[in-house]
C-alpha cells in the first residue's frame, strides 16, 4: 500500500516545481520567439509561447527521481525521455504525423519489452479475454497511439486538456491505490501536480500553452496508466466483481476518447480525411455557441466527473453494457452542440 504522505510529497514538489519554473520557459520562449503557430482551427489571439510541456516534463523528471525507487520507474523515465524530445523537435521545427507515431511506437515499445507492460487480456469485452502476445503487443500500439493522440487533439481551449489531464491521473492514482501499486500511484499523482501547477499559467486568458512536448509526455503517461490498468484491473473481492480495467480506462478517458470517434466516424460518413485537422471538436462546437474559453472548459471538466461517478453504479454489470451505456451518454452530450448549431443555422 503506498504511503499517503510520499503521495503528497510527490503531488506538491511537481506542482511546486511546474508552477516556478513555468514563467522561465515563458521568458526563454518569448527570447527566443517561440510562439504557437497560428491555424485557422485556432481559438486563441495573439503570440503565445508553445512549450509548457517543457516544465511539465521538467517536474515529472525531478519528482519521480526525488520521490520514487528508481529500478522502479526507470523504464517509465527513460521512455518519457524519448516521448520529451519528439515532442520537443516537433515543436521547434514540425515533424511529420508518421515520425511522431514512430517516436510514440519506440517510447512504449521500452514499456512493453522491459516492463513486460502490455494488453494481454480484453476480460470480456466483446467477449473477448486472453489474446496471443504479438496481437496483445500490436493493439497496446495502437492503443497509445489512440490515448496520446486523442489528448493531442482536446488541446484546443485554454486549461482543458490540463484540466482533464489531473482528473484522468487523480482516478488513475484512487486505482492504483486499490490495486497496491504504489510506483504506479505515484506516477499518477506526479502527474496530477504538474498539471495543477501548469493549469494556472494556461487558464484563461493563457500565457503558455503545453505544445506537442506536454501532449505527447501527458499522452504518453496517461496511456502508460490505462495499460496498466486493463492490463490488471481492479478485482473487488468481497463484492465479487470481476476485472474492470478496459471499462474504468475508458471512463477515465471518455472525452478525448469519445469525441475523437466522433470526428473520425463524422468526417468518414463526409468523406472527408479523418486524420485531417479540422475546426469539428466538441470545444470548438461550445465556443461557437459562446461558451467562452472558462465555461467550455468548466463544462467538459464537469462531464467527464459525471461520468466517472456514473461509472462507480455500474461496474457491477456486464462490462459490454457498461460500456455501451457510457457510450449512450458520451455521443449523446457530444452531438447536442453540433445539432444546436445546424438548427440555429437552418433557422
Amino acid at each position: 500500500m503506498p504511503q499517503y504522505l510520499d503521495i503528497l510529497f510527490i503531488f506538491f514538489t511537481a506542482f511546486i516545481i511546474a508552477f516556478i519554473s513555468i514563467p522561465k520557459v515563458i521568458s526563454l520562449a518569448e527570447k527566443l520567439r517561440l510562439f504557437a503557430p497560428k491555424v485557422k482551427r485556432a481559438s486563441h489571439k495573439g503570440k503565445i509561447p508553445s512549450l509548457g510541456g517543457v516544465a511539465i516534463f521538467i517536474s515529472i523528471l525531478i519528482s519521480l527521481l526525488c520521490w520514487t525507487e528508481l529500478k522502479n520507474t526507470n523504464y517509465i523515465i527513460l521512455s518519457l525521455i524519448i516521448i520529451f524530445f519528439v515532442g520537443v523537435i516537433d515543436d521547434l521545427v514540425s515533424l511529420s504525423p508518421t515520425k511522431k507515431i514512430l517516436g510514440q511506437i519506440i517510447s512504449i515499445g521500452i514499456i512493453i519489452f522491459f516492463e513486460e507492460l502490455y494488453i494481454d487480456n480484453f476480460h470480456g469485452v466483446l467477449g473477448i479475454h486472453e489474446i496471443p502476445y504479438y496481437a496483445g503487443v500490436l493493439f497496446t500500439l495502437f492503443v497509445v497511439v489512440v490515448i496520446t493522440n486523442a489528448y493531442n487533439l482536446i488541446d484546443g481551449v485554454d486549461a482543458l486538456a490540463g484540466s482533464l489531464g489531473v482528473v484522468s491521473s487523480i482516478a488513475f492514482g484512487i486505482s492504483a491505490i486499490l490495486m497496491n501499486q504504489t510506483e504506479i500511484t505515484l506516477v499518477s499523482f506526479t502527474l496530477a501536480g504538474s498539471l495543477l501547477g501548469f493549469i494556472h499559467y494556461n487558464k484563461y486568458p493563457a500565457k503558455i500553452f503545453m505544445g506537442d512536448t506536454g501532449s505527447l509526455v501527458v499522452g504518453m503517461v496517461l496511456s502508460i496508466l490505462a495499460i496498466n490498468l486493463i492490463k490488471h484491473g481492479i478485482v473487488i473481492q468481497d463484492l465479487h466483481y470481476p476485472k474492470k480495467g478496459p471499462f474504468l480506462s475508458i471512463v477515465f478517458l471518455s472525452i478525448p476518447l469519445f469525441d475523437s470517434l466522433r470526428v473520425f466516424i463524422s468526417r468518414v460518413f463526409r468523406g472527408k480525411n479523418p486524420l485531417y485537422a479540422a475546426r469539428d471538436h466538441i470545444h470548438h462546437a461550445l465556443l461557437d455557441l459562446n461558451f467562452g474559453h472558462k465555461f467550455t472548459t468548466l463544462t467538459l471538466l464537469f462531464l467527464s466527473i459525471i461520468i466517472i461517478v456514473i461509472s462507480y453504479f455500474i461496474i457491477h454489470i456486464n462490462i459490454n453494457i457498461a460500456i455501451s451505456l457510457i457510450a449512450c451518454i458520451m455521443f449523446i452530450f457530444l452531438l447536442t452542440p453540433f445539432y444546436i448549431l445546424r438548427k440555429n443555422k437552418n433557422d
